[in-house]
């Protein structure tokens, strides 16, 4: 992303000028930075059901569709694990405790530089050697994704195409966790707008050729203009050739093993819900697969919108950890839940409120069909009911590592909620199908998420658990009364468009309304909450 005029990057100029080491924790800056992300991932959303649209209108839920979304879970574990949660829960502590050790002084090499120094180069040769091998191992790795498929051969030749995200997913990561720690929020959320322009480009333009084929090349070819958009920024904010020699010798060890392990098991055991789906849908008839990602791409928009507001508070909450200044974090890591998990549970309401009429206007022409709507809307809400749970896994995880030490509690809860996950999904997909896969997701995740909770006070963040189950409570209540008012507006009214618009009026309404008779803060003044709650410590 090329910068301005004036030669300050476009973030900057959204956020207003360049915020010192102190003055990033503003409320000011966190609210119009949260806007600003949060606006630019509406957009990428947007893109992201366009080109889902695309693959259902061309291929349809088949065999050609499945095997690309078995490839698809390439880039999903990519970027889990090496742009957001992975990536961020390690370098965003790294980087913030870096800066502050910049701002402190008394350092011969610049210790942001030092860092990038001693740790990109590295970075990168792992992970091309990691994608060189998922080349080679293609075929052995679609048999343990799906060894149901009749024919794995087109599912192989997409993964191929997919793995070259090992690597600039990687280096996408490594970019965007620098630019948040410095407090540039804008050029990382815009990423996936590029990302998504290049698989729709590559679908439209070549499917006729290659079929489901050129959606996987265009994964390759998205992943490659998410570096490109982050680059420029990337260098000048970090010019790291400057003084290379000293900081390789110099260079502070912020990443060891120790530090490094649990994050990265975390972040597999929690991508691995979608390897259990998909291994468990793999049995089902054609199209399970995809009836399963098209629900959980749609119902997954609240969260990650939701997500957006501990994006850009989680480097408030490792520096004042760097700082140690406990009592901030707590404050912060508790408004984050409660707004997070109020704008969550307001999706929710609207996805299980009106889920038919979302997967008709989205999805229902060309090679899908009303059969597949039905099928789709059914998971969709089931998934639904695991929104909250997914919104607070991704949300604790980061006070979990926000000081940058090792810590193996997250870890064993994720592990716990895979581990129910897959038992429930064998005990339910036999009688309820895809049903029963997306209610084995929730309940897992669920499970994780309070496991979580209660063990974020004694380990982490001194967080109250029970003012936070308190502030989540109240929207949720609110949301239940909105699903019900959205459900009896929706049957009476004909047509799927009128009836998605009518629900969209409906839900917000109830929700706020009964948000104002319960007294709940967090559903009647959202916005207000994002403008007023987000400065550091008040």
């Amino acid at each position: 992303m090329s910068g301005t005029a004036t030669g300050r990057a476009p973030e900057e100029t959204v956020a207003g000028a360049s915020p010192p080491d102190g003055a990033v924790r503003s409320g000011r800056f966190l609210a119009r930075a949260a806007g600003g992300a949060a606006g630019l991932t509406v957009v990428a959303a947007l893109l992201g059901l366009v080109r889902d649209q695309a693959v259902a209108r061309l291929f349809g839920a088949s065999h050609a569709s499945d095997a690309f979304l078995i490839a698809w879970t390439v880039p999903e574990m990519a970027a889990t694990l090496l742009i957001e949660d992975g990536m961020a829960l390690l370098l965003v502590p790294a980087f913030s405790l870096a800066l502050t050790r910049r701002a402190a002084g008394g350092h011969g090499d610049d210790p942001v530089r030092a860092l990038v120094a001693d740790t990109l180069p590295r970075l990168f040769a792992a992970l091309a050697c990691a994608g060189g091998l998922l080349v080679w191992g293609a075929p052995w790795a679609v048999g343990v994704l799906a060894p149901g498929l009749d024919d794995p051969r087109l599912a192989v030749d997409c993964t191929r195409l997919t793995a070259v995200t090992v690597l600039t997913f990687g280096v996408t990561g490594y970019f965007s966790a620098a630019l948040r720690a410095h407090g540039r929020f804008l050029a990382p959320a815009g990423v996936y707008i590029a990302y998504n322009v290049g698989i729709i480009g590559m679908t439209l333009a070549l499917h006729s050729v290659w079929g489901v084929r050129a959606a996987a090349a265009g994964v390759a070819v998205g992943s490659l203009l998410m570096i490109l958009t982050l680059l420029p920024t990337f260098v000048r904010l970090v010019p790291w050739r400057k003084g290379r020699r000293a900081a390789r010798k110099r260079g502070p060890a912020l990443l060891g093993a120790t530090v490094l392990a649990p994050v990265v098991l975390f972040v597999v055991s929690r991508q691995a819900q979608v390897l259990v789906e998909r291994f468990l849908a793999s049995s089902l008839p054609d199209g399970a697969i995809s009836h399963l990602n098209y629900a959980q791409k749609v119902a997954q928009l609240p969260m990650v919108l939701s997500m957006m507001i501990c994006t850009v508070t989680f480097p408030v909450v490792a520096r004042a950890m760097a700082e140690g200044d406990g009592e901030g974090a707590r404050r912060r890591v508790e408004r984050d839940l409660a707004l997070a998990g109020t704008v969550v549970l307001l999706g929710a309401a609207t996805v299980l409120g009106c889920a038919p009429q979302i997967v008709e206007v989205l999805f229902q022409r060309g090679a899908f069909t009303p059969a597949d709507t039905a099928a789709t809307a059914g998971v969709m809400r089931v998934y639904a009911l695991g929104l909250l749970g997914h919104t607070l896994v991704g949300a604790l995880c980061r006070p979990f590592f926000s000081a940058g030490r090792p810590t193996w509690y997250p870890l064993g809860a994720m592990g716990a909620g895979l581990l129910v996950t897959t038992v429930a999904g064998r005990l339910l997909t036999g009688p309820f199908g895809v049903d029963g896969i997306a209610a084995a997701n929730a309940v897992g995740i669920s499970t994780a998420a309070l496991l979580m909770l209660l063990g974020l006070g004694s380990r982490a963040v001194a967080v109250r658990s029970g003012a936070v189950a308190l502030s989540l409570a109240r929207p949720a209540a609110a949301a239940a009364v909105a699903v019900a008012a959205c459900r009896l507006t929706t049957g009476l009214v004909p047509g799927a468009p009128a009836g998605l618009a009518a629900g969209c009026l409906v839900v917000p309404t109830a929700f706020l309304l009964t948000g104002l008779a319960l007294r709940a803060p967090e559903a009647v003044h959202l916005l207000t909450l994002i403008r007023q709650r987000f400065p550091h410590g008040r």
